[in-house]
C-alpha cells in the first residue's frame, strides 16, 4: 500500500484487519516518505497489528520503488500514495513526478515483478470531473465528460488511463475510486479538509475552554464521505471478487456546505459543547472547485456492503473522536 501512513491509508488498513477473511493477509507494506504510524493509531489503540511493515520510500524514487515490489512481489496493491490539491499548485513538476511518474513506475514495477497479482486499486478522485456548472444532469456519473479542474485532477484523470491500459496488457484486475470530501479522523491536509479542521477546532476549543475561530475558505455545495467509509471501500474492492476495470465513485452525501456547519453545530449541541462554535464562510469565499450529486449506484452493482455513514452520525463520531484525542493532549489545531 502507497501512501500507507495517511489518512485514508490508516482507515483502510483498519477495515483490511476487521474484514472477514482478515486471517487470510499474511502481511501489509506501507510505503510512505515519513513511516509515521500516528494516524494508524487513530484506529489501533491497543498497538499496531504485527502484520504491518513500513518501508520509506518516495513514490517518485522509480528505482527504490521497484527494489521494493521485487523484494516484497505483492498479491494486491492499493495505490493511495500522491500530493494533493495545494502541493501540486505550488509545485507542478514535483505533482507530476509523485501523481503521475509514481504511478507509472509501480504499474511497471508490478507487471514487471508480480506475475502473481491478483488486483490493483488506484486511489482516483472526483476532481477528474468538471466543475458542476458544465453538467446538466441531475446527478453525475462515472460516463460523464471527464474534465479536470485543477492538475491534481489531470493527473488522476491519466492515472486512471495508465491503470487501463494496465489491465488490458496484464489481464489483471483493476480498480479506480473516485472520492471527493473525505472528513474525519486524520484528514488534516489538503484543499477539502476544511469541514475537519471546522470540527477540530470545536473539540479543542471544548477542551481547553477557549473558542478557536474558523472559517471555510470556500462555499457552495460539497460531496462527503466519512473517512472510515472511504476504508472500508478501499477495503472492499481490495478483497472482493472483482474481473476487469471499473472506475468507481465513492458513495457519499451532497449537501450545503453551510449545512455541514450546522450539523456540527446540532452534535456539539448534544455533546454540550456548543458554545465553542464559532465559524463561517468566508466573505469572499469562492465557490467549490469540485463536482458534487455524485452518482454511486455502480459500485453497489460491482460489490457488496459498502457503507455510507449518515453525516449527523458521521460529524458526531468525529467530533467525539476529536474530543478525546484533545484530552490526551494528541490533536493540534491544523493537523
Amino acid at each position: 500500500m502507497t501512501g500507507g501512513t495517511g489518512c485514508i491509508g490508516a482507515a483502510t488498513v483498519f477495515k483490511l484487519l476487521s474484514a472477514v477473511n482478515a486471517a487470510d493477509i499474511r502481511q501489509i507494506v506501507l510505503t510512505s516518505r515519513s513511516g509515521n504510524p500516528k494516524l494508524l493509531q487513530l484506529w489501533q489503540r491497543d498497538g499496531l497489528d504485527a502484520r504491518i511493515q513500513f518501508l520509506n520510500v518516495d513514490l517518485a524514487d522509480a528505482a527504490a520503488m521497484d527494489t521494493a515490489v521485487k523484494d516484497y512481489r505483492p498479491t494486491h496493491v492499493v495505490h493511495l500514495g500522491a500530493l494533493q490539491s495545494p502541493a501540486c499548485d505550488a509545485d507542478p513538476i514535483r505533482g507530476m513526478q509523485v501523481n503521475l511518474g509514481g504511478t507509472m513506475g509501480l504499474l511497471d514495477s508490478v507487471r514487471n515483478h508480480c506475475p502473481q497479482l491478483e488486483r490493483f486499486v488506484f486511489a482516483s478522485s472526483a476532481a477528474v470531473y468538471g466543475k458542476r456548472a458544465i453538467y446538466d444532469t441531475p446527478t453525475v456519473g462515472e460516463t460523464a465528460t471527464l474534465a479536470p479542474p485543477n492538475l491534481y485532477g489531470v493527473w488522476k484523470e491519466a492515472g486512471e488511463q495508465l491503470c487501463r491500459l494496465f489491465h488490458e496488457q496484464s489481464g489483471i484486475s483493476t480498480v479506480c475510486l473516485r472520492l471527493n470530501t473525505t472528513y474525519g479522523p486524520g484528514r488534516d491536509v489538503g484543499k477539502t479538509s476544511a469541514p475537519t479542521l471546522a470540527m477540530k477546532r470545536v473539540a479543542l476549543g471544548a477542551v481547553s475552554g477557549q473558542t478557536l475561530p474558523f472559517q471555510m475558505p470556500y462555499q457552495g455545495k460539497e460531496n462527503y464521505h466519512y473517512v472510515e467509509d472511504v476504508g472500508a471501500h478501499f477495503a472492499g474492492v481490495c478483497l472482493q471478487p472483482f474481473s476487469g476495470f471499473g472506475a468507481f465513485n465513492i458513495k457519499g452525501r451532497t449537501i450545503e456546505i453551510a449545512d455541514f456547519l450546522q450539523a456540527i453545530r446540532r452534535a456539539a449541541d448534544d455533546s454540550d459543547c456548543g458554545q465553542f462554535c464559532d465559524f463561517k464562510i468566508a466573505a469572499d469565499a469562492p465557490e467549490n472547485l469540485f463536482v458534487y450529486d455524485l452518482e454511486d449506484e455502480a459500485i453497489d452493482g460491482a460489490f457488496r456492503d459498502m457503507p455510507r455513514t449518515p453525516i449527523e452520525t458521521g460529524v458526531q463520531l468525529s467530533l467525539s473522536k476529536f474530543r478525546e484525542m484533545a484530552k490526551a493532549g494528541e490533536l493540534t489545531a491544523a493537523g
